[in-house]
């Protein structure tokens, strides 16, 4: 399509169509029925783009530094295993019935485990997806590089807290960040949005 408006020159190409988003929200409010096929293509895909070579930081040491303390209660890692991922894998970037990943703009280098922790974070309200999450990418997150991912993913959701978005998801996020830590973090203490 070409278009000419307040005398700039426009055209837009379209190169493929997309399904529909799994969600509207980056956060998941209802069981999507994903389809088997679908979790083994998202754990091929991320597979893939771990391998994939990167060369810019998506988290800084520098932020996690100031987050972990803040909103998980613990120091920030010194060492931090990374892979080239998403960086934004939520559920509104990922389409459904065929698996699309939408949304590149952050990716680059993650710590492990990060893109899958992500979905998992955004996903707790709906305990089945949550749970088929930690299934699925077991191999990751069950190491001790994928325990900093899921605490990087924590620690980010919480800030969104914060800031006033997904307040639904404060009393899981709270509980899954003291369940790896062992500490209550300190913003749910000073907001009060414990279970």
């Amino acid at each position: 399509m070409d278009w000419t408006e307040d005398g700039y020159f426009y055209q837009a190409d379209l190169f493929d169509f997309t399904g529909p988003a799994v969600s509207v929200t980056p956060d998941l409010r209802e069981d999507p029925g994903l389809e088997d096929d679908w979790w083994s293509d998202l754990k091929s895909a991320l597979d893939g783009i771990a391998t994939a070579p990167g060369t810019k930081i998506t988290l800084r040491s520098a932020w996690m530094e100031e987050v972990f303390p803040k909103y998980l209660g613990i120091p920030a890692p010194t060492e931090v295993e990374r892979v080239t991922g998403h960086g934004d894998l939520q559920w509104a970037n990922l389409t459904a019935p065929r698996l699309m990943i939408l949304d590149w703009e952050r990716w680059g280098l993650v710590p492990a485990g990060y893109d899958p922790a992500v979905l998992w974070v955004s996903g707790l309200l709906v305990p089945a997806v949550a749970q088929r999450i930690r299934v699925e990418f077991s191999d990751v997150l069950d190491t001790p590089a994928g325990r900093i991912g899921q605490l990087v993913a924590l620690a980010e959701m919480l800030q969104a807290v914060d800031r006033g978005y997904y307040p639904e998801l404060a009393p899981s996020l709270a509980e899954q960040a003291c369940e790896l830590t062992g500490v209550t973090p300190p913003q749910v203490i000073a907001t009060g949005f414990v279970r």
